[in-house]
C-alpha cells in the first residue's frame, strides 16, 4: 500500500494488529466474506475505498449523491482500520457491504476483484495502492480518485520516486481533486493535466450538515455542566501542544478560575503521558470513558476525550474552539467542524492541510489565526471578555460553512461521466 504520508510502505502493513487481524486475516488476503460479494446487485458494480473514518464519511456523502445519479447501481466500501470498519458498518448498516481492504500485493487484488467484478475503483483522498492499481488497469477495470488531496510533506515524498509513480497515475481515468493546489501537487507527481478536475471537499458535506440540536443539551447533562459554563475545546492536539495549551489554560484560570479545558488527542494511545503531563503542572482531569451514566461524574476542570468519533458532537458545547496539530507544524484539523456549531475558532500558523477551508473562514471573518501559544492566551481572554464578539465570530464561521455544500454531487458527477454500462440505472 502506498498512503500521502508514506510513499513505498511495506505490504508488511497488511499485518499490523490495528486493521482487524488475524480476526479478518483471510479477508485482506483477497478472500471475501461470501455474503459480502453475493449481496452485491445492479448496475454499474462500483467499489469505493477509504482508509479510516474521516475518508468514510467521505464516502457517505459521495455514495448519498450516487445513488441519486445512479439508482441502481451496486456498491461496496472497502477500508483498513477496525474504526473505519465499525463506522462503515453504522452509516450503510445492511445497504450496502463493507470489507476490509485486500493487502497491497497482485494476488490479493487479484482475488478480491475477480470476486467483486467492479466497474469502476474509487479511490478516496490519498489511497493510492500500486499493485491494486496496476491489477485493475490488467482487468480493464476503471479507475478514479475522488476527493483527491496531496499535502505538502506527502509530496515531498512522492517526488523521490517521481518516475515510478507517473506510471501509476497514468492508469486512471479521473483524479478529482479537492483544490487547485491539490491539483498542482498530484500533477508535479506525473499526473496527466487532462484527466484533472477540482471539485471541493467532499467532507465538508458531511461536516456542514445542519447539527441535531439534541447534542449540546445531552452533553451538558453527560458531562455535568451548565449552559453558562465556559468550555474551552482543543480538537485533535498533537505531541507537544497539550503542554504549550496548558500554559495558556494557566494564564486564562487566573481571571476565569471555572474554565473548563477539554483535550482531544488526535491519538488516544497517548492519553496516559497527557494525564502525567497535566498532574505534573498540579491539575487534575478526568477521562471520557470514566464519565456518564452509571460511571463517575465530571468534577475535575480538564477532560480528556479518549473517545473515537465524539470530537464533532463535543464541539457543541464549546464557548471557544482551538484547531489542534496547527501549533506544531502537522498541517492542523478540519476548522468547518466547530464552524456549523456556530462556534469561534481559532488555529496556530499550520493549517496546511486545511487551507481551502482556512481560506472561506478567514474570508468572511470567521476564525482567528494565530502566531503561537502566547498570542493564542491573549485572544481566547479578549473573546472571553468581549462574548458579543465571540457570538459574532461564531456566527459568521456558521455562514461560511454553509457556504461549502455541494462538492460530494460534483465527485458523484464524475462517475457518472465514465458512461459506465448503467442499463439498470437509467
Amino acid at each position: 500500500m502506498v498512503a500521502g504520508k508514506r510513499p513505498l510502505r511495506k505490504p508488511s502493513i497488511g499485518f499490523n494488529s490495528t486493521v482487524g487481524l488475524p480476526k479478518h486475516f483471510r479477508e485482506r488476503l483477497g478472500f471475501l466474506p461470501a455474503k459480502a460479494v453475493k449481496s452485491l446487485s445492479g448496475a454499474p458494480r462500483i467499489w469505493i475505498h477509504g482508509a479510516s473514518l474521516g475518508e468514510i464519511r467521505v464516502a457517505a456523502a459521495i455514495i448519498k449523491s450516487l445513488q441519486e445519479k445512479l439508482p441502481g447501481c451496486a456498491l461496496i466500501v472497502s477500508t483498513v482500520t477496525e474504526h473505519g470498519r465499525n463506522l462503515a458498518l453504522e452509516i450503510f448498516e445492511k445497504d450496502i457491504p463493507v470489507i476490509y481492504a485486500p493487502i497491497d500485493l497482485p494476488g490479493c487484488a487479484v482475488k478480491a476483484f475477480s470476486l467483486v467484478r467492479p466497474d469502476v475503483m474509487v479511490f478516496l483522498e490519498t489511497e493510492i495502492w500500486p499493485a491494486w492499481i496496476f491489477s485493475a488497469r490488467r482487468l480493464g477495470i476503471r479507475l478514479v480518485l475522488l476527493n483527491g488531496r496531496i499535502s505538502p510533506r506527502s509530496l515531498k515524498g512522492y517526488l523521490k520516486f517521481r518516475t515510478f509513480f507517473r506510471l501509476v497515475l497514468k492508469n486512471f481515468d479521473v483524479f478529482s481533486m479537492i483544490s487547485e493546489n491539490d491539483a498542482n501537487r498530484i500533477r508535479a507527481m506525473g499526473a496527466s493535466s487532462e484527466k484533472i478536475q477540482v471539485n471541493g471537499n467532499a467532507k465538508y458535506d458531511h461536516s456542514v450538515t445542519s447539527p441535531n440540536p439534541a447534542v449540546e443539551p445531552e452533553m451538558q447533562r453527560v458531562l455535568n455542566l451548565s449552559p453558562s459554563d465556559r468550555i474551552i475545546v482543543a480538537g485533535s492536539t498533537r505531541g507537544g501542544e497539550e503542554e504549550m495549551l496548558l500554559s495558556v489554560y494557566e494564564k486564562i484560570c487566573t481571571k476565569y478560575p471555572g474554565l473548563l479545558l477539554i483535550l482531544a488527542p488526535r491519538h488516544i494511545k497517548r492519553t496516559d503521558d497527557i494525564c502525567a503531563l497535566i498532574r505534573a503542572r498540579g491539575f487534575e482531569c478526568q477521562l471520557r470513558t470514566e464519565i456518564g451514566p452509571g460511571k463517575t461524574e465530571r468534577t475535575a476542570k480538564i477532560l480528556i476525550i479518549d473517545t473515537f468519533g465524539e470530537l464533532f458532537n463535543i464541539y457543541s458545547i464549546a464557548t471557544l474552539v482551538f484547531c489542534g496539530a496547527s501549533l506544531v507544524p502537522l498541517g492542523g484539523q478540519n476548522p468547518l467542524e466547530p464552524a456549523v456549531w456556530g462556534k469561534p475558532i481559532l488555529y496556530g500558523p499550520h493549517m496546511e492541510d486545511f487551507l481551502d477551508a482556512k481560506e472561506i473562514l478567514e474570508s468572511m471573518g470567521g476564525s482567528i489565526g494565530v502566531a503561537d501559544s502566547r498570542n493564542l492566551a491573549d485572544t481566547f481572554l479578549n473573546l472571553l471578555e468581549n462574548p458579543q464578539k465571540a457570538i459574532d465570530l461564531g456566527n459568521r464561521a456558521r455562514e461560511a460553512a454553509s457556504q461549502t455544500r455541494g462538492a460530494a454531487h460534483r465527485h458523484a458527477d464524475v462517475i457518472k461521466s465514465l458512461q459506465l454500462s448503467v442499463v439498470s440505472c437509467q
